[in-house]
């Protein structure tokens, strides 16, 4: 036990358990999904947009459905709302090996997203808030880190079993190590956690206290801090979306931005390294807006240059913030609301990044048609990022009662 970092040392199966849910969540997350796209259209005939159009609307069903069943995450045991999260996964995976029609595939992209993107990222983030009150920022990097992880190791094991037996066998290998690796990991780190209704969930014994959904919603400062919550995933999920159109645009050889992503995961896990500490030092309200400063200057850079050099430099920018951004808007809201009714806040608040997203797209392809160019989208990206940082400056400090 000693030998174990200071900060996950009361309770490191805890710690462990939100490491391995975020990256558990990649099975349903659209990294992973992506590499199926090929194969998915072709088998159901589906144009690009009519693709596009199925995943965006499943993904705005489960950030509804998510908004409701959130806050189980308050009210039953940890392994209890686990086991809930991957049996939604694992029948997504299955209904996605099974598809013999493209409404099943849209039921499987549901499951998949609220499965994946929706609870187990939730469970995840949230036990890493909830249980972990002295070193809370450090955990939350810890747990944020899963996310790269199935980032580095899930596309690449899914194009391989697509290679080796099709792209169903690739999903009934995933629901296998879901219901046959993963969930009774999951129970062993989870089963013994303080049920969330029960005082002293902190590893120093305080009650678990906090305001309550509602109360949330009347605090003004909720909304100025939820723009700089949402904008990176909102950015990053246009800019990627659309890469190939930005690498046309610029003349940059696809193999040119493939490469540079290596640069955006580089800087992701450095500043998860930098993060954590700097969250526990400055909290996470102070360290939120700073966080969005490097995808500030990535999408200026973006708008002005177009030598060989930017995708490397502004993607590097991107997972910089990506990184940073996790874990302060992770610790946020634990930080300012408490954590006896974190499971219902989170869920708000991960229910309308979810729609945030699966709308960032489409916006991001209308200013692309309309003829703005990569300077125009850029552009507005950066302006909206700024906008961000300036109303989370000026939110007021911590609530405690509203």
């Amino acid at each position: 036990m000693q030998l174990l970092p200071t900060f996950i040392r009361a309770r490191p199966g805890l710690a462990l358990f939100a490491l391995l849910a975020t990256a558990g969540s990649g099975f349903g997350q659209t990294f992973f999904v992506s590499v199926f796209g090929t194969a998915l259209r072709d088998e159901f005939a589906l144009s690009n947009t009519a693709y596009g159009a199925l995943y965006s609307g499943a993904t705005v069903c489960s950030a509804l459905v998510l908004l409701r069943i959130g806050g189980l995450a308050d009210r039953w045991p940890l392994h209890r709302i686990t086991a809930l999260g991957v049996a939604l996964l694992a029948v997504g995976c299955m209904l996605m090996g099974l598809a013999p029609h493209v409404a099943m595939l849209g039921l499987g992209f549901f499951l998949l997203r609220l499965g994946g993107q929706g609870l187990m990222a939730h469970l995840g983030l949230t036990t890493a808030g909830r249980y972990f009150h002295l070193h809370r920022g450090k955990v939350m990097a810890l747990a944020a880190s899963g996310f790269p992880l199935a980032e580095a190791t899930l596309p690449a094991a899914g194009v391989a079993l697509i290679g080796f037996g099709g792209w169903r066998s690739a999903w009934w290998v995933a629901a296998a190590v879901l219901l046959l690796v993963l969930l009774p990991l999951y129970w062993l780190l989870s089963h013994r956690a303080p049920h969330p209704e029960q005082g002293g969930t902190h590893e120093d014994g305080a009650p678990a206290e906090g305001l309550t959904r509602g109360q949330v919603l009347r605090d003004r400062g909720f909304y100025l801090l939820l723009p700089a919550a949402l904008i990176t995933p909102f950015v990053v999920t246009a800019i990627l979306f659309h890469q190939a159109a930005i690498a046309e645009a610029r003349d940059w050889p696809l193999s040119l931005v493939a490469g540079a992503f290596s640069g955006y995961a580089a800087g992701h896990l450095l500043t998860l390294l930098i993060a954590g500490p700097m969250v526990d030092r400055l909290t996470a309200r102070r360290t939120l807006p700073l966080s969005l400063l490097p995808m500030t200057l990535a999408m200026i850079l973006l708008a002005l240059r177009d030598g060989s050099w930017v995708p490397a430099a502004y993607l590097t920018l991107t997972g910089m913030s990506q990184g940073a951004m996790s874990t302060a808007s992770g610790a946020l809201w634990p930080e300012r609301y408490g954590t006896r009714y974190l499971g219902a806040i989170r869920a708000m608040a991960q229910a309308v990044m979810v729609v945030s997203t699966a709308i960032s797209p489409v916006l991001a392809g209308g200013l692309l048609d309309a003829g703005f160019g990569i300077p125009g989208l850029a552009g507005a990206m950066a302006g909206l990022t700024g906008v961000s940082i300036a109303l989370a400056l000026v939110a007021p400090a911590r609530v405690t009662s509203a």
